[in-house]
């Protein structure tokens, strides 16, 4: 093995022996991602509708340019943070999909005085449209925003045929602002497990924000843009007949909780934590890893499904899954490996000092722990580059 310490200088020639990288660490397998990326790409386009991929998983330009690699497209993000970071990057067809706030409104139009960003806000009150069109006279531009919709009681908006659609459409216009659409997030599609039940909640979507579409367009109000999103729905929708545009992020790097849903298999999974092994209590079936929920999260998001996967899957350092063995605690800085209850499987050797890589429930939860990615190629031992991720708000 090379005898290097971990700097950039140090990835000049393109390549770091793993044993090198300080644990724990994020690790990005670049094959997968772009396996990932073409996958959803494709469908969608297949359905004929557009990607308006969301930044909020990967927060990070190289991610974004394996999605557009001839030039900046249309993104999506759940922070101010992250539109100023990708707009200075270049991207600036933006929808900011977090109802606004007028302290957020002020920002984000001050980032497209700046810039010339078209950054396109979400809201679904009259006083929310109210706000953004002063904080839009104020800057002497006009708002751009969508009216978040709730197709499946999932979270905020309105229901399509809740007269505040109506109202809320109207006092943008009456504010000085610029209705685009309308924007919904199947978000229970997470607690789904069945190919069926998933088709039917893309169908659900689908028909919901296209008829509230047509309830504003009868009213007068062009609504341009349709756009639903989730990383289920997007997945198993049949037909997108009336949808201009599909939101999704997660499914760049898939994690645990996708593959309970049924929407991913583990091998689709792109983001690992690198962990070395630490100790062991033999007595109690354990072996005790430097990763706690520091570097993986505190998500539980899989103790809900049909298999419980613990803080995380464990695999051996080439990425190859150990059958059963998860981990089953996590404190600040320690991780506690052992075999699912009620496996038959045995406890691999795992001596001290041994690399291990922990497949995360939640991607978003578990990347936002971390600075950078380090990024590898399959079971290749080497880093092949460092990509930096933005964090904060």
């Amino acid at each position: 093995m090379m005898d290097r310490t971990w700097t950039d200088a140090a990835l000049v020639d393109g390549t770091m022996p793993i044993d090198a990288v300080p644990t724990p660490s994020l690790l990005l397998d670049e094959a997968k991602l772009a396996r990932n990326i073409q996958r959803l790409a494709e469908h969608v386009k297949g359905l004929g509708a557009s990607l308006r991929p969301h930044m909020k998983t990967a927060k990070s330009i190289d991610v974004a340019r394996r999605i557009y690699p001839a030039q900046p497209g249309a993104i999506t993000v759940s922070t101010l943070a992250e539109a100023e970071y990708f707009a200075d990057h270049g991207f600036l067809d933006i929808t900011y999909a977090v109802g606004v706030s007028p302290a957020a409104a002020k920002r984000g139009l001050e980032l497209c005085r700046r810039t010339g960003a078209n950054l396109k806000f979400l809201l679904d009150t009259v006083e929310q449209a109210d706000a953004l069109g002063a904080a839009g006279k104020a800057a002497g531009i006009v708002p751009s925003a969508f009216i978040e919709l709730d197709v499946d009681d999932h979270r905020g908006g309105l229901k399509p045929d809740d007269p505040m659609l109506i109202e809320v459409a109207d006092r943008l216009a009456a504010a000085g602002a610029d209705l685009v659409g309308v924007l919904s997030h199947a978000g229970e599609s997470y607690a789904l497990d069945s190919r069926h039940a998933l088709i039917a909640a893309a169908e659900n979507e689908t028909a919901a924000t296209v008829r509230a579409a047509g309830i504003l367009r009868a009213r007068g109000h062009a609504c341009p843009i349709v756009s639903v999103g989730s990383t289920p729905t997007a997945h198993f929708a049949q037909n997108l007949d009336g949808i201009t545009e599909v939101r999704a992020g997660v499914y760049m790097f898939f994690d645990l909780v996708q593959h309970g849903v049924g929407v991913c298999a583990l091998d689709d999974l792109a983001i690992s934590v690198l962990a070395t092994v630490i100790g062991a209590k033999p007595e109690k079936g354990w072996v005790l890893i430097d990763a706690g929920w520091m570097a993986l999260s505190r998500d539980r998001g899989t103790s809900g499904q049909k298999v419980d996967q613990g803080y995380g899957v464990v695999c051996d350092v080439r990425g190859q899954v150990y059958e059963d063995l998860i981990v089953v605690q996590a404190s600040q800085e320690h991780g506690i490996l052992a075999m699912r209850q009620g496996s038959a499987q045995a406890m691999p050797e795992l001596p001290i000092g041994t690399k291990v890589r922990i497949l995360p429930n939640h991607a978003c939860a578990t990347a936002a722990q971390h600075d950078f990615y380090n990024v590898v190629k399959g079971e290749s031992p080497w880093i092949q580059a460092r990509w930096s991720r933005l964090r904060g708000w």
